[in-house]
């Protein structure tokens, strides 16, 4: 194997015995493994958090074999599952939310802005109002309401192929109508109804379990690494459909299956743990701004994304004294203080 070096950019042309050739960011590549390892200590710490306090080491030990009986039934029982929905959760919607602002064109262009948050959050409450149904019942409605809105979305946006600026337009549209529906249906329900029906789209970890784990690891497992395996194509869409063409993409086709993993992975996401406001747009920039690479930066998005959540769910058990927020109130103020910065950034560079 073979390999060249640009110094001005660290970048690497790799070369392999059987003629596979391929570029790696050095920067990036290391972000990354930061962004891992920050999630990962994340997720030790977040697991020791709680009325019964465990050290890190401790953590560590349990979740190796070598902790009490106790300590191994709070860590696997309790905690562990909570975690790991969180790390999916957040990787799952950074994921997400770079597949939908790269072929947007738009930094804007997240499910919660184009509406995909607000159709799971309409499923899930046609089955909370309408059905009184359990919360299997909901996360199937959550997941149902958001692909069909991504269907709809992308067909009403559909003009000899699908573009950004008409995605985004429609996207809106979409999200203020069910935004729309939402309030309807909880004025139409009982006081009991109502208040589930709020709780649901604050967003929360509370009350994870090992059967919100499996099904979300099983799609991660499947779609991540087929959008991850798409986005060399995706950087190509992102300079224009014709470049694109001009370059062997077939870009209607990248389009439709990255949109169709994308929602798909979003919908799941919400239904296991409820939406998380701004994650699906600061994870992806966050993830570029630090690894100053170009393209979607699908992977660095996914880790921004797990680390985030972790974190934001860290400070909204902690950081309040004994009451105890809603994950999903931490991620709206981080990524509202973010949407601000960035605004003040790109003013200052006279971008706007």
């Amino acid at each position: 194997m073979k390999a060249t070096q640009d110094t001005t950019k660290t970048v690497h042309a790799v070369r392999t015995a059987g003629g596979l050739s391929f570029r790696v960011d050095a920067r990036a590549l290391v972000v990354i493994a930061l962004l891992v390892a920050a999630a990962a200590f994340a997720a030790v710490v977040l697991i020791g958090s709680g009325d019964y306090a465990m050290s890190p080491g401790q953590v560590v030990t349990t979740l190796l074999g070598g902790g009490t009986f106790q300590q191994e039934f709070i860590v696997t029982e309790l905690r562990l599952p909570r975690v790991l929905v969180g790390l999916l959760v957040g990787a799952a919607l950074g994921v997400g939310g770079a597949v939908f602002q790269s072929v947007s064109r738009n930094p804007l262009g997240s499910p919660d802005v184009l509406g995909f948050g607000q159709g799971s959050a309409v499923g899930a409450l046609v089955v909370i109002v309408l059905f009184q149904g359990g919360p299997s019942e909901v996360a199937a409605g959550a997941v149902a309401g958001g692909m069909l809105t991504g269907a709809a979305v992308y067909l009403l946006a559909w003009k000899r192929g699908v573009h950004g600026y008409r995605l985004v337009l429609v996207g809106i549209g979409a999200a203020a109508m069910l935004t729309a529906a939402i309030h309807y249906l909880i004025t139409k329900a009982n006081l009991v109804d109502a208040t589930r029906a709020v709780v649901w789209m604050t967003g929360t970890l509370d009350g994870r379990d090992w059967a919100q784990v499996w099904p979300l690891l099983a799609v991660c497992c499947v779609l991540i690494p087929l959008v991850l395996g798409h986005g060399r194509a995706l950087r190509m869409i992102e300079m224009g459909d014709d470049a694109a063409h001009a370059l062997g993409v077939r870009v209607e086709r990248t389009r439709l299956v990255l949109l169709s993993c994308a929602v798909r992975i979003v919908a799941v996401a919400t239904s296991a743990a409820r939406p998380k406001v701004f994650v699906t747009i600061s994870a992806p920039q966050g993830g570029g701004r630090v690894s100053r690479s170009a393209g979607p930066n699908l992977a660095a998005a996914a880790a921004t994304g797990a680390a985030l959540l972790l974190v934001a769910d860290w400070t909204a058990m902690n950081a309040f004294g004994d009451r105890q927020l809603p994950v999903g109130v931490v991620t709206g103020v981080l990524g509202g203080c973010y949407l601000l910065w960035l605004l003040v950034a790109e003013r200052r560079a006279g971008r706007i």
